[in-house]
């Protein structure tokens, strides 16, 4: 990834991220942050709404817009000024979730972008719009900590059983040198 600088950037530009939207994740985001409405985990709760099933927090799905910010237009080193959000249809579990951002005004002198971010799910509807207001990095920031989500979790399996293995060879070891020190404490 190679953040862009204001002068890279011109009106009409655009970048987007898709991403299907899983209990999982909301789970983690719930979590991380501490948004504990049933209306995005308890589908008992949800079911008496007019969702009638969980839905995704508004600002996890705003979330998508400052991943296609921070990693793409203008990308890392970018900073976030400001956002405004109109959430116009909610996202439920299994939606897949286009966020795109295009710039509308880059202002040089100020070194600002005001850009055009929306939502769209697998049905080509709206689900949030809005727009905000970006500060690129002054200089091309070049950023290579790439983790590619689904390997990550392959490898940890991987490893896992080798974990388990170790813990188990340090646990015996432990108890082994404990058993030979109690046993040379009466002798």
């Amino acid at each position: 990834m190679i953040g862009k600088t204001i002068a890279d950037l011109v009106p009409g530009e655009a970048a987007r991220i898709t991403r299907t939207v899983t209990e999982a994740d909301v789970a983690r985001f719930v979590d991380a942050v501490g948004d504990r409405n049933p209306l995005h985990n308890d589908p008992a709760y949800a079911a008496t709404t007019v969702f009638k099933e969980p839905i995704a927090p508004g600002i996890f799905t705003a979330g998508l817009i400052s991943a296609v910010i921070g990693t793409q237009l203008p990308g890392p080193g970018a900073i976030y000024l400001s956002q405004s959000l109109k959430f116009v249809k909610p996202v439920l579990f299994g939606d897949t979730i286009t966020a795109r951002v295009e710039v509308a005004e880059v202002l040089g002198e100020r070194n600002r972008l005001r850009l055009l971010t929306s939502c769209t799910n697998q049905r080509d509807e709206e689900v949030l719009t809005g727009e905000a207001w970006v500060m690129p990095s002054r200089s091309a920031v070049a950023y290579e900590r790439e983790v590619d989500r689904e390997v990550v979790p392959l490898a940890a399996l991987a490893v896992q059983p080798w974990r388990w293995a170790t813990e188990v060879v340090g646990f015996w070891g432990t108890l082994g040198l404990a058993m030979l020190g109690i046993r040379e404490g009466r002798t």
